[in-house]
């Protein structure tokens, strides 16, 4: 069973420097046929090469000795890729001379958990980036770590980012970007909880959840609002749904826009900063979970919601860290099933299972996934597809959404 997730890597102003791609093969756990992994590996790669998956950032993957010596890095260009070795690797003198051959090239290399040993000097100059995990292990030694990596001008990635007293430990020390959940999930500006409760657009987002939608009352919300109106008419008239007559009333635009987009609109408008900016990432971050949510409902048995319900479960998963307040308060408000509150607030029943799987699939937890799945007897086989699917989708959505 193969597997394949993104994962963002930040800087400490939510600024993206690339995506990770973390993946897993059963075949990769066989010790006696090292070129059947790679091939594994090598056919799972040739999945990321799509700039939709990665918003034309980088992408940053692990290659093994193998995969070196059988150049698949060379089915990248060098400004799409970051290529990840293991520090491990350079114990051989020969992979060193691989390495450096692949820089001059003009591939970037990063190094996990690079130690300053005299037998690493030498490829020193063709590193671009050190990676240190912050996950478990002794982090004592990191600060000197990173210490001398600043002297030779390298750049510092925390990975393992889970938790909040992680990522200031790793702050603190010095890195220069951050990866983990916890980094996905943090805001680089506070919205204060009266803007969004009392707000036109939570009023919206009331309306457009509710099981039976009053086009009137979503209208009447919009209409009231000269900047809710004239983002939607400025949306629905742009390139991208190319309408052959302009749309002239809230009516018609809502017509136009359709629910599905409509409710990913109003998400991300909630959240825009006086500024225009917004926190982008964790956005997409919510547009992912509901595709993902809506799609694998479709394959799991029992669920006591529907696939457009699955969708709001996805999408609501990061309200409680977009609004800074309690996500159960958040949830509180909207007219959305128990089922879909039980399960974000505390993983109950089947749609508890469905979160899971979404939550331990971000994180690569894969045997976790797996096992949440199977007891939805959702297909393991079909996970991977879907979730690239639906980032495609969600990428899509954005550049659509943000070139208006």
């Amino acid at each position: 069973m193969a597997y394949m997730v993104r994962q963002s890597i930040m800087d400490a102003n939510q600024k993206v420097l690339g995506y990770e791609m973390r993946y897993c093969d059963d075949n990769l756990n066989a010790t006696d046929d090292e070129n059947a992994a790679a091939n594994a590996v090598s056919n799972m790669l040739t999945q990321v090469g799509n700039d939709s998956l990665t918003g034309n950032k980088p992408v940053f993957l692990n290659f093994t000795w193998n995969l070196l010596e059988r150049k698949v890095p060379e089915m990248f260009s060098p400004d799409k890729l970051i290529m990840v070795v293991e520090d491990s690797i350079l114990i051989d003198p020969k992979s060193n001379d691989t390495i450096i051959e692949y820089r001059k090239n003009g591939y970037k290399i990063a190094i996990t958990d690079f130690q300053f040993f005299p037998r690493y000097f030498g490829i020193l100059d063709s590193v671009d980036y050190i990676r240190l995990c912050f996950s478990y292990g002794d982090t004592s030694t990191f600060g000197s770590i990173i210490q001398i990596a600043k002297a030779f001008n390298k750049k510092i990635i925390a990975y393992g980012i889970e938790t909040k007293e992680a990522y200031d430990e790793a702050a603190e020390l010095g890195c220069d970007y951050f990866e983990g959940s916890f980094v996905a999930e943090k805001l680089p500006t506070t919205i204060k909880k009266t803007d969004f409760l009392q707000g036109n657009f939570f009023l919206l987002m009331v309306a457009v959840t509710k099981p039976e939608i009053d086009y009137d009352e979503v209208s009447e919300i919009i209409s009231r609002d000269v900047t809710l109106t004239f983002a939607l008419l400025k949306l629905v008239n742009s390139a991208w749904f190319a309408l052959r007559n302009k749309a002239s009333t809230v009516k018609q635009a809502l017509v136009v826009l359709g629910i599905s987009q409509l409710k990913q609109w109003i998400y991300l408008l909630s959240f825009r900063q006086s500024d225009g900016s917004m926190p982008d990432e964790l956005i997409k971050l919510s547009f992912l979970r509901a595709n993902f949510a809506e799609q694998l409902s479709k394959h799991a048995k029992d669920l006591p919601i529907d696939s457009t319900e699955a969708y709001l479960l996805g999408m609501f998963s990061t309200l409680g860290k977009l609004t800074q307040i309690p996500l159960e308060d958040a949830l509180r408000e909207l007219p959305i099933s128990e089922h879909i509150k039980s399960a974000l607030i505390s993983k109950e029943g089947r749609c508890g299972l469905l979160y899971d799987v979404i939550l331990c699939y971000e994180k690569a937890s894969w045997n976790a996934m797996a096992e949440s799945a199977e007891k939805l007897e959702i297909p393991t086989d079909k996970i991977a597809q879907i979730y690239f699917e639906c980032v495609e989708k969600v990428n899509d959505i954005w550049t659509g959404i943000m070139t208006t």
